[in-house]
Order: C-alpha cells, then structure tokens, then sequence
C-alpha cells in the first residue's frame, strides 16, 4: 500500500449503484481528470431482458469516460489516485501496491464496518452516524481516515433517504479534501462495530417487540409478516402510541409488544402494493386473525 501524492488530477473511480453516480459527476464537473471507471459487469433484470449497465457505468457512458469490471486494468492507467464509492468488490493487494485509494465510506467509523453501515444504524437506533474518507487498505474498512463529517438520523429516515443525506455531505467532503490536499490520515479511534448484510430473517417482522423497533425495521425496506398463512411486506408503517393484543389489527392499528404500529402501505403475496386501508377493507379482519399467522 502507498501514500498518495501531494497534488491530484488524475483519477480513477470505483463505483457500481446510484449512490455513486453523484460522486463521478461531482469529481467531472470539479474537473478532475478521471482516466477510467470501475464498475460491475452488465446485469440481467429478467430472464429475457437485455443485459444493463450499473448506473456508474451508465453515467460514465454519458460523459465519455472509458469503463471496465476487471480491477487490474486500472494499473494500465497513470493515475494519481483511485476513488471508491459503494464498489462492492474487495480490491487485491497488488492493487493497492501500486495505487493509492480513498474510499467513501457511509459511517462514523469504527462503527458500522462493513457491508451494510446504514441499514445496521437505522436498526440500531442510532441518533447520529456519518460519513469517512479512509484510506484503502486490505482489511475491511479498516483504513485511517483522512475527514469525517457527522450526519444525524432523522426520526422517520428510511435506507433510502438516509443515503441521500449522506451522499449530500459527502460529495463537498471529497472535493474539497482531493482540492486541497488529503493531508495526514488519523488512525480509527474507538470500538469498531460490524456491520453485516441484512439477512431476511432479520426482517420479519416479531409482533411481539416494540412499535418503535418494528418501525426500524420497515425503515430499512424488505420487511414482512405473514397473514392467514401468506407473506405481508409492510413497505411503510409508523409507530403510534396505544395498546392492543399483539398482532391483532385494529383498522390499520397493529398490536405489538409495545406501542401500535400504523400501516401505511402494505403488499400481500402475489398482489400489488396499496394502502393499508384498502387492504384491510378487502381481507376483513376477525377477531381471530393475527399479524404473525
């Protein structure tokens, strides 16, 4: 692993989803000279559908910018530094022996290492998390961090908007310290905390645990229930004061372990995503029927 120079111009940028996309064009419009993109290869969105670029790489088409998914071809180009948002692919020793990079990554580090720092905070409850620029080294996300800025959580942040924020912070960050200077990087201070993907398990939805925790998790996406046997996602919902049997639905009231959760917008299997309302005008709750069943 090397140092990175004093002074950058030309880049390369690693990147793969819509999260990265402001990045590139920030570092374009920055003038940055960005040599080359890294991104996934094209994917297949159904069985018949053509293969589709990533969004990076469907930027950096737009902008004329040479694209690639093999991470040694960046060692063909005489670059300064390389740049990773979200690439989503472990880059090798070999690598980053010839190559400085900085990543973004979306927390306050030590904590939240790993592949999914927002969604662990949200399930957390985490009031604050952030935003670094580390350097790459060959541990997970275990670099030294050249700046930080801190992001707080709103009450009602889904992944989604969560992300936005911080992309929104970030993007000036990494101009500004690729303008003036990386400087010395500070080594993490604190205990680190992993953040590993979010399994579906980890979704379903207990009916037995607080609103607030189940509100958590619909927060992050992907959550679900079953009903009468079926899968339930829950794509919005809102925890509420009360009390009620938990899993029992009162209108698009659901009883939990404390607390209500109000349904917002809900999807059973097979069907199409509506209002929680007009679901439950159409299943028609006995007093039997339970969340969870």
């Amino acid at each position: 692993m090397i140092d990175p120079p004093a002074e950058i111009h030309r880049l390369v940028y690693l990147g793969t989803p819509a999260e990265s996309v402001p990045f590139l064009e920030a570092l374009v419009e920055a003038r940055f000279d960005v040599a080359l993109v890294v991104t996934r290869p094209d994917k297949r969105r159904g069985r018949r559908a053509a293969p589709s670029p990533s969004p990076v790489r469907a930027t950096a088409s737009r902008l004329g910018i040479p694209t690639t998914s093999d991470v040694d071809d960046v060692l063909d180009v005489d670059a300064d530094l390389g740049v990773v948002v979200a690439f989503g692919q472990i880059i090798a020793p070999p690598v980053l022996d010839r190559l400085a990079m900085v990543n973004i990554h979306f927390s306050g580090l030590p904590r939240w290492r790993g592949a999914a720092p927002v969604e662990r905070a949200i399930l957390a409850g985490d009031r604050v998390t952030g935003v670094c620029l580390m350097e790459v080294d060959e541990g997970l996300d275990t670099g030294r961090v050249y700046r930080r800025v801190e992001v707080p959580i709103a009450a009602d942040a889904t992944t989604a908007l969560l992300k936005a924020d911080l992309v929104q912070a970030a993007v000036p960050m990494l101009i500004d310290a690729l303008r003036d200077g990386l400087g010395e990087p500070e080594p993490q201070r604190g205990e680190p905390v992993y953040a590993a993907r979010i399994t579906r398990d980890e979704l379903r939805l207990d009916w037995n645990q607080p609103a607030v925790v189940l509100g958590r998790q619909v927060r992050v996406g992907g959550a679900w229930t079953t009903w009468r046997g079926r899968i339930l996602k829950i794509w919005s919902a809102l925890p509420v004061e009360g009390s009620q049997t938990a899993g029992e639905l009162d209108g698009d009231l659901a009883g939990t372990g404390e607390g209500r959760l109000r349904l917002v917008e809900v999807q059973m299997e097979g069907g199409r995503r509506q209002t929680a309302g007009d679901w439950v005008r159409g299943v028609r709750p006995t007093p039997d029927d339970r969340l969870g069943s």
